[in-house]
C-alpha cells in the first residue's frame, strides 16, 4: 500500500477474501483470490489485471498435474494470457525476478503459506522439484516449463478439430452420432465428449478422465452396456446410434 503510490501505482487496495472449501483449500484460496480481482476489476475499469507467476510457478503446476495423469489441456499449464489477465513473468525464473527486485532496491512479499508444507504445491517447490534437480540434474523447471509451452501448441490444434467435430457429430439433435465419432482420433473424440458433458450440465472441474473413458466405450467397446453416469447427475447412453447425454436417464 505504501509502496505502490511511489511506483505510480494508484490508486493501491489490499483486499481481503473469505475463503470457502469448495475443491479443497488450495483450490478455494485460488477462486477467491479470483474473485476478488475480478470485482476490483469491475470496479476499477481495468482492462488488464496482471499476475506475478514465474516460470518457476509453471512448472509445479505442469508436476502436479502430470503426477495426476492429466492430458495435454492440463499439462500446458497456466496460459499467458486469459480474459483480462496477463502473466508477463511467467518465461522467467523465480530467482531471476528475486534479482531484478534486489536491483531496483525492492523487497517482494512472500506469502508464508508458500512455505506451508500442509499444501501440495508448497510441498512440490520445497521437496519434490529439489530432489529432481539433484537426481537428474539441473534445468529441471525450465524443462517442465517448456513441456507446458509444447503442450499447450498440441492443445490448442487438437481444440479447434474438436470444435469442428463436436459440431458434425451433434448434427440437428442433442446426442453425438457414433459415426462420426467412430472416425476420430482419441484424442479428438474425447474431447468431443467431454464437450458435451460439459453442455448437458456436469462440471468440468469434476469431469475425470476415467469419466471421458467409460463414456468413450460406449463407442469404441460397444456390447449393449448401461448408461454411464458422470457428476452433476448427467447420464450418458446409446441408443439407435447417438450417444444421449441427459439428466436422470433411466
Amino acid at each position: 500500500m505504501q509502496l505502490a503510490p511511489t511506483l505510480g501505482l494508484d490508486p493501491a487496495e489490499v483486499l481481503s477474501v473469505s475463503v470457502g472449501r469448495d475443491g479443497g483449500p488450495e483450490a478455494a484460496a485460488r477462486d477467491a483470490r479470483y474473485k476478488a480481482l475480478d470485482a476490483a476489476a469491475e470496479r476499477l475499469g481495468a482492462a488488464v489485471v496482471l499476475l506475478g507467476h514465474t516460470l518457476n510457478d509453471q512448472a509445479e503446476t505442469v508436476l502436479m498435474r502430470l503426477a495426476r495423469g492429466s492430458g495435454s489441456r492440463s499439462l500446458a499449464g497456466m496460459p499467458e494470457r486469459f480474459g483480462r489477465y496477463r502473466r508477463p513473468l511467467l518465461g522467467v525464473s523465480r530467482t531471476r525476478t528475486e534479482q531484478a527486485c534486489e536491483a531496483l532496491g525492492l523487497a517482494p512479499w512472500k506469502d508464508p503459506h508458500n512455505a506451508d508444507q500442509a499444501y501440495t504445491r508448497a510441498r512440490v517447490r520445497g521437496e519434490a522439484l529439489p530432489v529432481l534437480e539433484r537426481t537428474l540434474g539441473p534445468g529441471i523447471a525450465e524443462a517442465l516449463a517448456r513441456t507446458a509451452r509444447l503442450c499447450r501448441d498440441d492443445a490448442d490444434a487438437l481444440d479447434d478439430w474438436a470444435d469442428s467435430a463436436y459440431a458434425e457429430a451433434r448434427g440437428l439433435g442433442a446426442g453425438l452420432d457414433v459415426g462420426v465419432l467412430e472416425g476420430l482420433p482419441g484424442a479428438v473424440r474425447r474431447r468431443v465428449i467431454q464437450r458435451a458433458a460439459v453442455d448437458a450440465g456436469a462440471p468440468a472441474s469434476a469431469l475425470a478422465a476415467v469419466h471421458i473413458e467409460e463414456v468413450e466405450r460406449l463407442v469404441t467397446q460397444w456390447h449393449g452396456q448401461r448408461a454411464v453416469d458422470l457428476p452433476g447427475g448427467v447420464g450418458v447412453v446409446r441408443r439407435y446410434g447417438t450417444l444421449i447425454f441427459a439428466s436422470n436417464l433411466s
